[in-house]
């Protein structure tokens, strides 16, 4: 019996040992992370704290990837006639504006007497600003759009339509808030407007994109 009691003892010594040293092992590698975990939640490891410490990230990355070229001024945004008097004369996917995937676009106008609506007399040749970068196709006499410009780079395209006369070549490379033509009443137009349509790339094909989702009334 005494032998056997001896036995057991030292299996469960041995036992010991192997669990002692396994524990320190994971302890060994489990502190670095344990470090990061908590310089990531920062004080008082709080939901509050971790969700700031995930936006600092992110606009870090964003400051980064500018950094490198992707700029915001890819995307539009913003007034193509950059006047605080534009009003909307027709909304997206209504009218001459439907079905959306094909012609969705909105028009603006300016109301150059200050009544709340458009009138050619403030409309016609407005000036005409481009709302991201990109390059420039040109195309005079078009139907329906009448004097029309492309505006393109590998994300989105924006058109212009119905101009009076352009300012860029088709080619050019403009920015955003750059000169590109004026407000006319040419193609299929009862007045002088701005036909103004923006396409996303997406998976390959160019997708309509309704243009009061990029505040096409704020400024550039």
């Amino acid at each position: 019996m005494s032998y056997h009691s001896s036995g057991r003892t030292q299996i469960i010594i041995v036992m010991l040992a192997i669990l002692g040293t396994a524990w320190l092992v994971v302890q060994l590698f489990a502190r670095p992370d344990a470090q990061q975990l908590s310089g990531w939640r920062g004080p008082g490891n709080s939901s509050a704290s971790i969700a700031a410490a995930a936006e600092g990230t992110l606009s870090g990355r964003a400051e980064d990837q500018r950094g490198r070229g992707l700029s915001s001024a890819l995307k539009p945004h913003g007034n193509p006639l950059n006047d605080g008097r534009t009003v909307m004369t027709q909304g997206y996917g209504v009218g001459t504006h439907a079905p959306a995937e094909v012609w969705g676009a909105i028009d603006l106008a300016i109301d150059g007497n200050d009544d709340g609506a458009a009138d050619p007399q403030g409309s016609y040749d407005a000036p005409i600003y481009a709302t991201h970068s990109g390059v420039v196709k040109v195309t005079p006499n078009s139907h329906p759009a009448g004097n029309h410009i492309w505006v393109s780079n590998e994300q989105f395209k924006t058109g212009y339509a119905h101009l009076a006369g352009f300012v860029v070549e088709s080619g050019a490379h403009v920015e955003r808030g750059q000169l590109i033509g004026y407000v006319g009443s040419t193609g299929m137009s009862s007045g002088p407007h701005l036909d103004y349509q923006i396409w996303e790339m997406q998976g390959g094909t160019w997708v309509n994109r309704n243009p009061l989702d990029f505040e096409p009334l704020a400024g550039l």
